[in-house]
């Protein structure tokens, strides 16, 4: 573009879409696989493909853009790898919602044809997240996006599959996994969530099978009673030293199961009596095997009664629950109902109640890949940050169990297994087989089950960049330099995909790990659809475009806290952005070139103040980077540029600015505003990236996209202590006289006289020197410094650091006035503090209102004291003043 002034508003709807085009159009995302540069790579989390743009990807994707862009202004060469995943059973329960809405179901069209039509759903709707992730300014090398289903992909699932069944690390077996009965699939303990629930404890007597009595067993489910093989006691239990019934009765069936003894039981908990039912819990499946007990399965996988439960059969397994509590009830078997409070689990995606049930799946041994995966983080090798995670991992991975991969969806890695129908050999390959080699049989029938999305996912860090071919872009960015997380995938993805990185790859997957916490409401409350408060990216984004919005979660991303979202607060860093916006067209008209270097040798005071500030400010911002304190860093440039450069620095030099000689100060000055205001964009360009690439373009002296330029590691002259010492000192006095003018309610036209008396003559030099920049900033008709004078007595007095600075107010204000003004709104303040304190003493109010009502008082009692304390102590000095 030309380098035309500015406009006079910043619109960042035309200025967003005109600029991304403008970076994809140029490659500027692309990574260079043949790069002699040093790499830096990222793979983005990938988000499913029936998603839509929300909180947590907002923070995720800003902050690893953030990384991105500042590793290219670095001189790295940079690969974010960007990708969605397949979400099985997430995308096939939309696809048969639509296929329903059509008054037909996948059943009715046979898997190969409902394949054909989830593929079509995801060509047509399965970029909405991508479109949405680039309107958030993601600077992902979109030319290798990959798709979790897709051939290459595939291949590496497939092969994955293969080498880990050859291992003996996948095997097939019986075993109670988390099934949902509504979605009929297995869920890995990871997609179950716990809720908790009000329910029952029903206590049942178990007559002992000699007729010597009974034993009261517990139970929250009453339904898998009827599929009980035994029931267990501890061996040492004194209660049952003497017993000599070997089995009891089961009620309701009139089925003989025997009395086992296993140190399971917990002597702790009630009668001590533990009722076993191997095929409906997973601890009871445990000692199953270890007694060699049947398993009864009583509850089918679509959550009704089984043969094998009897009378009960075809009921709902709820409706079962009712009805077996009554029939104990006519039996006189049910001892007695507690109420119980407890954890059900429910599946992730639709949210019925999860059935442990006995069910033949496969799995992945996890605990030999695990051993690897915990050593990398011990030794150091990957990093998890904050650091508070780390034991989080080494619990979960410690206690680890076996992965159930196979999912009974249709959507999916279909497992490559299949089984000779001739001789039931199982033949397990990349390919599929066309003879059986044991029987030459041709009959041979894949496994209908697909690989739990997570399986797919686990490998992304080297599948996405084409293994298990050995290619140069695997060659060059693996393994990958940060991977930016939530906590709630720590487990489900991060854990495996160490794992897996560390098997196959025998190199850790990402030297860092960094978990960033969730985006809060305003409150602090978690957003949801049910409370209301859920706020879209999107719409936060058409309201103050994308710049505030990535700023303002940046700001507030501090390590280990959850953040804060309101667009109040996105409207504040709006104001930052249109406070930069208007700092460059002032800037623009006085600059018409660039400058190779700053004009050392006649920099003034504030010329040599902002340059050290700029050098500080440079080393603050890299720091916090580097150490993903995004909230730091962005806490850094903000001061820097709103505070620094725009309300001191481009306010000092206006007067050279407008000086119509072309003064050596006027050079020097014109030449650091130019090298400030470049680095300056430079450091928020992966913050605000949009605003920064349009100011860039109009900056005289530039060339290309802000994203070639390189970052300010070295700012010459640099550091300089003394100016920074010097411009605090008269910062100070100017603060200070700016401050009485607030406090006395002087209008900030009306032109002030001061005297500075300095304690030591250093700080005298400091203020005589620069008496014309205090004047100019303070607003001042004149100001005397003299060391020797006596304090004037109608003056406000200012203690700054070195001086005493006394405004004189003789004939500015009517004292009398003044005192009235403040005595009434004083009054008031007392009045409104005194309902305050009424309200705040009222125990009703405290223990009945809205804990958010409370802190609300509390929070303007607070600002309302404090602005009474400050007209107090105002009025009080107007006071002696009179006297």
């Amino acid at each position: 573009m030309s380098r035309d002034l500015l406009d006079k508003s910043y619109s960042p709807e035309e200025v967003e879409k005109r600029w991304y085009s403008y970076w994809e159009n140029e490659k500027l995302f692309a990574a260079d696989e043949s790069t002699i540069r040093k790499p830096y790579s990222i793979v983005i989390p990938p988000p499913n493909v029936t998603g839509v743009l929300h909180m947590g990807h907002a923070l995720n994707n800003t902050m690893q853009d953030i990384m991105c862009r500042y590793r290219r202004l670095k001189g790295d060469s940079v690969l974010w790898m960007p990708g969605t995943d397949h979400a099985g059973i997430a995308t096939q329960n939309v696809v048969e919602k639509k296929l329903a809405a059509e008054g037909t179901d996948r059943h009715a069209l046979g898997r190969e044809k409902f394949i054909e039509s989830v593929w079509e759903w995801r060509k047509q709707y399965g970029s909405a997240i991508i479109n949405q992730l680039k309107r958030l300014g993601a600077s992902c090398d979109w030319d290798r996006e990959r798709f979790t289903m897709d051939e290459g992909l595939s291949k590496a699932v497939r092969k994955v599959f293969v080498q880990l069944y050859d291992e003996g690390l996948i095997y097939q077996g019986d075993y109670i996994i988390n099934w949902c009965c509504r979605c009929h699939t297995a869920l890995s303990d990871l997609e179950v969530e716990h809720e908790e629930l009000d329910g029952n404890f029903y206590h049942i007597r178990y007559p002992y099978a000699d007729g010597s009595g009974s034993v009261t067993v517990a139970t929250t489910r009453p339904e898998t009673m009827l599929g009980d093989t035994a029931v267990a006691i501890h061996p040492e239990d004194e209660r049952y030293a003497d017993l000599s019934a070997t089995a009891v009765i089961l009620p309701l069936m009139d089925r003989e199961i025997p009395i086992i003894r296993d140190t399971y039981v917990d002597l702790s908990t009630g009668t001590g009596a533990l009722k076993v039912t191997p095929a409906h819990d997973p601890n009871d499946f445990e000692i199953g095997n270890r007694h060699g007990l049947p398993s009864v399965k009583v509850i089918a996988d679509d959550g009704t009664m089984t043969e094998e439960a009897g009378r009960f059969k075809g009921l709902d397994r709820f409706e079962c629950r009712k009805a077996v509590v009554e029939a104990l009830k006519a039996e006189g078997l049910l001892e007695r109902i507690e109420p119980h409070r407890h954890s059900v689990g429910h599946c992730y995606r639709c949210k019925t109640v999860v059935e442990p049930n006995l069910s033949r799946q496969w799995f992945v041994k996890a605990k030999p890949l695990a051993q690897k995966a915990i050593e990398a983080v011990e030794t150091g090798k990957t990093r998890i940050i904050p650091e508070s995670w780390t034991k989080t991992y080494y619990e979960w991975m410690y206690n680890i169990r076996d992965w159930c991969i196979s999912r009974q969806i249709w959507w999916g890695h279909q497992i490559p297994a299949w089984t000779c129908q001739g001789c039931r050999k199982m033949i397990v390959a990349m390919d599929a087989p066309d003879i059986c080699p044991d029987c030459g049989s041709t009959d041979l029938v894949q496994e209908t089950d697909v690989l739990d999305t997570w399986f797919s996912s686990a490998l992304w860090p080297f599948s996405t960049m084409g293994w298990p071919e050995e290619t140069p872009l695997l060659k060059t960015y693996y393994p990958t330099s940060v991977l930016v997380t939530g906590f709630d995938i720590l487990f489900f993805w991060v854990a495996r995909m160490m794992m897996m990185g560390i098997h196959f790859m025998k190199e850790i997957p990402f030297h860092d790990v960094y978990v960033h916490a969730l985006v809060r409401d305003e409150e602090g409350k978690k957003m949801s659809k049910s409370k209301g408060n859920v706020i879209d990216p999107l719409n936060v984004i058409d309201h103050y475009g994308t710049d505030a919005f990535r700023f303002t979660l940046a700001a507030f991303a501090a390590q280990g806290r959850d953040v804060k979202m309101s667009e109040k607060r996105v409207e504040g860093y709006r104001h930052f952005i249109n406070k930069l916006w208007n700092a460059a067209r002032f800037s623009l008209m006085h600059l018409d070139k660039g400058f190779d270097a700053i004009e050392e040798k006649n920099l003034s005071l504030q010329d040599r103040w902002i340059v050290s500030r700029l050098d500080g400010v440079v080393k603050q911002t890299e720091q916090a980077l580097d150490e993903y304190k995004f909230n730091e860093a962005a806490g850094a440039v903000y001061q820097f540029v709103w505070h620094e450069l725009c309300d001191w620095y481009l306010e000092a030099i206006k007067p050279t600015l407008y000086d119509k000689e072309g003064t050596a100060a006027k050079t020097a000055s014109l030449s650091v505003l130019w090298h400030v205001f470049r680095d300056a964009l430079i450091l928020l360009h992966p913050f605000a990236p949009f605003v920064t690439e349009e100011i860039w373009h109009a900056l005289p002296g530039t060339e290309g996209s802000i994203m070639k330029a390189a970052w300010p590691d070295r700012v010459i002259p640099g550091s300089d202590p003394d100016a920074e010492t010097q411009m605090q000192t008269v910062m100070a006095v100017i603060t200070g006289i700016r401050n009485v003018r607030g406090e006395m309610n002087i209008s900030p036209s009306t032109a002030l006289t001061v005297a500075v008396k300095p304690e030591n003559p250093e700080t005298g030099l400091v203020v005589e020197r620069n008496r014309e920049m205090i004047e100019n900033l303070a607003r001042l008709d004149g100001m005397t410094v003299d060391a020797a004078m006596e304090g004037p007595k109608a003056a406000a007095t200012v203690l700054v650091g070195g001086a005493t600075v006394f405004v004189l107010l003789e004939g500015i204000i009517d004292f009398a006035q003044e005192q009235t003004r403040l005595e009434k709104e004083i009054g008031k303040l007392t009045k409104e503090l005194a309902g305050m304190n009424k309200k705040l003493g009222n125990e009703d109010f405290l223990g009945k209102a809205p804990a958010d009502v409370v802190a609300g008082v509390r929070e303007k009692h607070a600002a309302k004291l404090e602005k009474q304390h400050a007209l107090e102590a105002t009025l009080e000095r107007i006071k002696a003043m009179m006297e």
